[in-house]
């Protein structure tokens, strides 16, 4: 089954569960806004995004420019921001049989599902 990290106030977010929805295929809305991803979850995670820590942080958000932009963090210090600050995590992130990716680019998402 497919899952979504899903942002519902975020129209990227909106636009690729849209095509999710027309898709057909069965999906899983994770809003992890309101259920934040485990460390592990987010480790494992990444390995399926094939990024590191850093890659999925929305950078230009408040939080990271207040809080961390310009300090040197280690990957699990990363993460950890990523847990106790979900609005910091890239969205949305479709899971697919092992794999993911950001699904921002609609036509990319295409050929994913």
């Amino acid at each position: 089954m497919i899952q979504i990290y899903h942002n519902p106030r975020c129209g990227k977010s909106r636009n690729c569960l849209a095509m999710l929805d027309d898709s057909g295929q069965d999906h899983e809305i994770i809003k992890y806004l309101e259920q934040p991803p485990t460390y592990i979850e987010l480790v494992s995670l990444l390995k399926k995004l094939n990024m590191k820590p850093l890659q999925l942080v929305r950078q230009k958000e408040k939080i990271w420019i207040q809080n961390f932009k310009n300090k040197t963090m280690t990957d699990d210090e990363i993460i950890q921001a990523m847990i106790s600050n979900p609005i910091l995590i890239e969205r949305p992130i479709v899971i697919k049989e092992g794999k993911a990716i950001i699904g921002r680019d609609l036509d990319k998402l295409t050929a994913f599902i």
